[in-house]
């Protein structure tokens, strides 16, 4: 990159505040008290994300007689929830290639459940008024180059083969340009109905409402320390008090698990994304998007990127950083280097927005696991459940794991807990030096099929094979 063009598009983040763009928000609501003292009830949930959100409330909406109380370290969407790119998807599995090749038998049932699971997300935005700007817009997965337009094509048509292209249409140049006019777009996949839009940071404050109009018991600024058996249930410790309940689900994600064994089948990775200003009548005309569809292109390391209500663009992505020994740390969230990056990035997608603005530039963790889709367990007996691994599709996936965490707490065997995606859990990271060494080479070998069209060296093969990978 020359530096004259540097200089120009690092300009556009002179103003940008390093903060969460959903977040940076002045109806956010104030935090619930943090627990003091014990308390006892039916079933505790840690966790503040969507995973413990949809838990606890589709925990009251089985049983409106259960006690539920939801602990939560921080603020209630503060962390994964609330700083996402609100891309709400009906996948399951990150994406149909990704569960086609792991669970072919089973992947005309995972997108059903799927689709159901986001409908039903759907109703509960309008049953609960969750004022979170859900649209159901759909998504373009984009071809920026011409080997990625071959593939594009051809996975198209195997799809279809495979009766699963119901509402998917195939994009040449000429027609993806026609919703939405890039010079560096070659060909899409257009889903029509598989992918909503929201507001992120809206959704968490409005599952949190709901909780509370339910009946669930909200403590903010109430880290679960320890978790431990208690006669016929267990207890888990806080700062300032103790929570006995009989049965405990955990949705703490890319933070460490109360539960030790669980801790090496994720990996803490950071995702970075810029937020545009408001773009004007005339900009939006310069580049269509008139159906506002989600997009995201088709390299290894791939952009994302979305309106918002307000008519920002936000564009995040590229760089997947991880830390070694998976530290996890606030000052990671913050990274020039990729945020100029994506800075240029987006002005070589878009140059007819030359001169616009970036008002927040943010990154943060997310947990990834070796097969990018959620597993799923219990422990002490059936007394504790746990889902974690989402590799950023969880805004949607995270409401179906929440089903399958209390079908597991109750030892019913329902459709969803008979699936071989439920019952089975990936292969475990390895131990330092390994893991940081392994997914440097992961990520060199990804960045160098991305320059050679798409040719996986022996070390891509290798993991394809053993069912292996590395992703945001």
């Amino acid at each position: 990159m020359a530096p004259s063009a540097m200089t120009r598009w690092t300009r556009s983040l002179s103003d940008a505040q390093p903060v969460p763009y959903w977040l940076d928000d002045p109806g956010r609501p104030r935090p619930e008290s943090a627990l003091t003292g014990a308390e006892t009830c039916d079933l505790l949930v840690v966790g503040g994300g969507y995973s413990g959100l949809w838990t606890a409330l589709l925990a009251k909406e089985r049983d409106p007689g259960r006690d539920v109380v939801l602990v939560e370290g921080r603020e209630v969407g503060w962390a994964a929830s609330g700083r996402n790119g609100g891309f709400c998807a009906a996948s399951l599995t990150h994406g149909l290639a990704n569960g086609l090749a792991r669970w072919p038998d089973e992947i005309h049932r995972l997108e059903e459940l799927g689709a159901r699971n986001l409908d039903a997300i759907e109703d509960a935005v309008t049953r609960h008024a969750l004022d979170c700007d859900f649209e159901r817009t759909g998504e373009i997965d984009l071809a920026t180059e011409p080997y990625q337009a071959r593939e594009l094509r051809g996975w198209y048509e195997q799809i279809r083969r495979a009766g699963l292209a119901e509402h998917v249409e195939y994009l040449d140049a000429d027609a993806v340009r026609e919703q939405v006019d890039s010079p560096t777009f070659r060909a899409g996949l257009h889903d029509r109905r598989g992918v909503a839009l929201l507001n992120p940071a809206k959704l968490a404050w409005g599952l949190k409402r709901a909780c509370l109009a339910l009946g669930v018991r909200v403590h903010e600024h109430t880290p679960a320390l320890t978790l431990t058996p208690y006669g016929t249930g267990m207890a888990v410790r806080t700062p300032y008090g103790l929570v006995r309940a009989r049965t405990v689900a955990l949705g703490t994600n890319v933070f460490p698990s109360l539960l030790r064994r669980v801790r090496s089948y994720t990996v803490p990775v950071y995702d970075y994304a810029l937020m545009t200003e408001p773009l004007t009548s005339g900009q939006l005309a310069s580049i269509g998007w008139r159906g506002r569809q989600g997009l995201a292109d088709s390299g290894n390391r791939f952009h994302y990127f979305r309106l918002s209500a307000d008519n920002r663009i936000l564009w995040g992505g590229y760089d997947a950083v991880h830390h070694y020994g998976g530290r996890v740390r606030a000052e990671y969230d913050d990274r020039p280097e990729t945020h100029a990056k994506l800075a240029g990035h987006f002005f070589t997608c878009f140059p007819q927005l030359e001169g616009v603005r970036f008002t927040h530039a943010w990154g943060g963790a997310i947990d990834t696991c070796s097969r990018f889709s959620a597993f799923f367990g219990t422990a002490h007996q059936g007394r504790v459940a746990y889902a974690a691994g989402y590799t950023g599709l969880g805004v949607g996936a995270t409401r179906f794991g929440a089903e399958v965490m209390l079908d597991l707490l109750a030892g019913e065997r329902t459709e969803r807990t008979a699936l071989e995606m439920v019952r089975r859990k990936p292969l475990p990271f390895p131990p330092e030096p390994f893991a940081w060494t392994g997914i440097a080479l992961t990520k060199w070998s990804l960045a160098r099929a991305d320059a050679h069209d798409g040719r996986r060296n022996l070390w891509l093969r290798t993991l394809d094979r053993l069912g292996l990978g590395f992703d945001s």
